[in-house]
This record gives structure tokens, C-alpha cells and sequence, in this order.
């Protein structure tokens, strides 16, 4: 059966095409270091690292998309990753804190990615 004739909830479909549209605005943020005002440090790891996390949020809407339980569990581990990426950025000093707007952009993000998670879990029932 292919993605066409599968049944999931417009939610999930919702979720997954906005998690693959942040992913990638994540992978542009970590080249271009700056979107909509938020910064990324310059440089190869910088650049790497935001690439990666953009990268396992794409994955994790990808995967949502295919309704499969396994599926789901693996963009819940992506998006889990992707959390605790950024959160090792902020450590490492790839994402500067030297501002509110920047401190609540990232506490926003991480936030919408772990709301993203508790939703692909609640929905758990609907992956077969």
C-alpha cells in the first residue's frame, strides 16, 4: 500500500508537512546564520551542527508521513535528538544568548519540537 491510500488523521499530516517546513528552515538558518533576526554562530561546526539538527527534523516529518508505528517512533528519537542538539549548541556557544529575542526564539523552538513529540505520541493509536 502505498502513502496515498493510507488513512491518518489531517493533524498528523499538519504536524509532519510543519516539521519538514521548520527542518529546512533550520538547514537555511545554519548556512546563512541569521533567520528572521535569530543568529547562529559563524563557522564549520556551527554550520554542521545546526545542518544536522535541521536535517532530523526533516527526517522526523518524513517519517511521521508514512503512519507506520515504527515510523513514529523514530521521528519521537529524531526529534529527541533534535532537542538535545540544540540544547548543545546553546552549551557549545553556536547559539548565542546575548539577547531576549534570541533566548525566547530558541526556548520557542525547542518547545514547538517537543510539542511536536507529546503530539506524534498522543497520536500513537493512529500509526499502524
Amino acid at each position: 500500500m502505498g502513502l496515498m491510500n493510507q488513512t491518518r488523521p489531517r493533524g498528523i499530516t499538519v504536524v509532519a508537512f510543519l516539521m519538514i517546513l521548520f527542518g529546512l528552515a533550520e538547514v537555511v538558518t545554519s548556512f546563512t546564520h541569521n533567520f528572521l533576526g535569530i543568529t547562529t554562530e559563524r563557522g564549520v561546526i556551527s554550520v554542521g551542527a545546526g545542518a544536522s539538527i535541521g536535517a532530523l527534523y526533516v527526517a522526523a516529518g518524513l517519517l511521521t508521513l508514512t503512519a507506520r508505528r515504527l515510523a513514529a517512533a523514530l521521528a519521537i528519537a529524531c526529534l529527541t535528538a533534535d532537542i538535545l542538539g540544540r540544547v548543545a549548541m546553546v552549551l557549545a556557544g553556536l547559539y548565542p544568548i546575548d539577547s531576549f529575542f534570541q533566548i525566547f526564539a530558541i526556548l520557542a523552538g525547542t518547545t514547538i519540537a517537543a510539542a511536536f513529540a507529546l503530539y506524534i505520541w498522543s497520536k500513537w493509536s493512529s500509526f499502524g
